[in-house]
């Protein structure tokens, strides 16, 4: 849910009694700050001191009809039935408004409903996503809880193995395409470009839709998942306002319901955090339809980016204002379906060397949006084990069999993302040279740009690094470090880097070489 202005000129004539009887501040109580009143494009919202009551406008839309009482109170009871099991602390329930014998209007009462609204306790809008970005970025630490909130509401949907088919990318993508020419003109240059586009594109990728949804993929989603429905409260990110008009738009394949995240934070300028979100949901759900589907992830998020430029289009169309903002996500969308050769970069060195940190900064600026996938052997032992992140695992996950097995999925993991397009950062020690002779000739197989960084830092350095960590999914000890000291590295044909000084002095000298490396894209 995102807040617009609010504006009266708008409002249809059947709910104007309503919206002055729920911005009266007799509905929250005396002790009550006034009732402020916010607009979306499908509804008006009331916040008082404590509650916070939603009614659906009566609008029309192709993909959204609220135009008559029995729909909007349908689409408030799913809406209270849907979010209450991901958002319990925020659905109250539904309440009718009715009109009195007297003519007044009240909650709940004996009355004729003229109409019906969700229910909600107040939250702190700051706590909302949307909000919190504006301020300052996500830490580590709130990009993987939010990941984690997406992955278990993808767990808990249901699968639906044969979705109608105006649920399909390509109907919901067409639905899009015919309404932009509509609101940016018929010979608009970018919405000529996308739609060609993004019409082949998804032409080509038909066969790995419905694979997808044989596999699994498309189930009841959330179906709105961008920044302005979620919220933190007491610190854990909570998905609210699951769509409920339309059963069909929000069944969906789970790659193009997250991609809506993805793409709200990228848009937003905080690609190191879609970035962040991206890659933790990848690891915990460690499913291979996932890697295969990244090569319809630029597709959803172009479409995701479409249907945000036609809502506000529509609405200022409604409204007077400009298209800035419209157009802004329409060139977003075009841009997310650039062509762009997969790009390798291997970091590599002992532990304590900073190898992982590098990994994490790069991934984001390299490759197509949200950018690279990281691939990291720490986590893929973990995940390996059935353990947890920041488990300890016993001395025997270390031995040379269980690691040649991790270097197998850090390979396989790879592969399948540089196969279909996408970058990818391997993160591992690579000590042998047979390790590092393998990711060169994985980067030839998948036809990428391969670049390769070894680590190097003085023995006290990585001691001490090594020795301070805290919350870190590697389980190396400075006794580990002393062991690996002694390595016989062999010849050393990937690019050494000096990393002793602070992460950032080595990322920008890593990001120099590459630019340097790769020379015009």
């Amino acid at each position: 849910m995102e807040a617009n202005v609010s504006d009266d000129s708008d409002i249809s004539d059947c709910q104007r009694d309503v919206i002055a009887f729920l911005a009266g501040a007799g509905l929250v109580g005396p002790q009550a700050r006034a009732v402020r009143r916010i607009d979306t494009h499908g509804a008006h919202v009331f916040i008082g001191a404590h509650d916070v009551y939603k009614i659906k406008r009566a609008v029309r839309y192709p993909y959204m009809d609220f135009s008559s009482l029995a729909k909007r109170r349908a689409a408030c009871a799913r809406e209270v039935e849907i979010n209450v099991p991901h958002a319990p602390a925020v659905y109250k329930g539904l309440v009718a408004i009715t009109r009195e014998a007297d003519g007044r209007l009240v909650l709940n009462g004996a009355g004729e409903p003229v109409e019906w609204a969700v229910h909600m306790a107040r939250f702190a809008e700051e706590d909302v996503l949307v909000n919190r970005v504006a301020r300052t970025a996500l830490t580590v630490d709130e990009a993987k809880a939010l990941a984690d909130a997406v992955v278990a509401s993808h767990g808990a949907a249901q699968v639906v193995v044969e979705p109608p088919e105006r649920a399909t990318i390509a109907a919901i993508a067409h639905n899009v395409l015919a309404a932009l020419p509509g609101l940016f003109g018929g010979d608009d240059g970018d919405v000529l470009e996308l739609t060609s586009e993004l019409s082949r594109r998804i032409a080509v990728l038909a066969p790995l839709f419905a694979e997808r949804a044989r596999a699994g993929c498309v189930r009841r989603c959330h179906g709105d998942l961008h920044l302005g429905n979620v919220v933190f409260i007491g610190g854990a990110p909570t998905l609210f306002d699951a769509l409920e008009f339309d059963e069909a738009l929000a069944t969906v394949d789970i790659l193009y319901d997250f991609a809506f995240l993805l793409m709200d934070l990228d848009h937003r300028g905080h690609r190191a955090a879609a970035n962040a979100v991206f890659n933790r949901y990848i690891w915990r759900r460690q499913e291979h339809t996932d890697l295969e589907g990244l090569a319809a992830l630029p597709v959803f998020m172009a479409l995701r980016a479409a249907i945000r430029a036609m809502v506000g289009a529509q609405r200022a169309a409604s409204t007077h204002e400009g298209l800035a903002e419209s157009r802004a996500y329409l060139t977003r969308a075009r841009s997310y379906l650039a062509d762009e050769r997969p790009l390798l970069v291997v970091t590599g060195g002992l532990s304590g060397s900073g190898k992982s940190t590098l990994a994490a900064a790069l991934a984001p600026m390299l490759g197509r949006a949200p950018g690279a996938l990281h691939v990291r052997s720490d986590l893929e032992r973990k995940a390996l084990f059935g353990a947890g992140e920041l488990e300890r695992l016993p001395e025997t996950a270390y031995g040379a069999d269980v690691t040649a097995r991790v270097y197998a999925r850090l390979l396989a993991k790879s592969e399948a993302a540089l196969r279909v397009g996408h970058s990818v950062v391997a993160d591992a020690v690579h000590a042998h040279p047979s390790e590092r002779a393998e990711m060169a000739a994985l980067a030839q197989r998948a036809g990428a740009l391969f670049v390769a960084f070894w680590l190097d830092a003085p023995r006290d350095v990585l001691l001490q690094r090594v020795g301070a960590r805290k919350k870190d999914a590697s389980d190396a000890t400075p006794q580990v470090v002393e062991r690996q000291m002694s390595y016989d590295l062999g010849e050393l044909e990937w690019t050494r880097l000096d990393a002793s000084g602070t992460p950032e002095e080595t990322r920008c000298t890593a990001m120099s070489y590459l630019h340097a490396s790769m020379g015009p894209r």
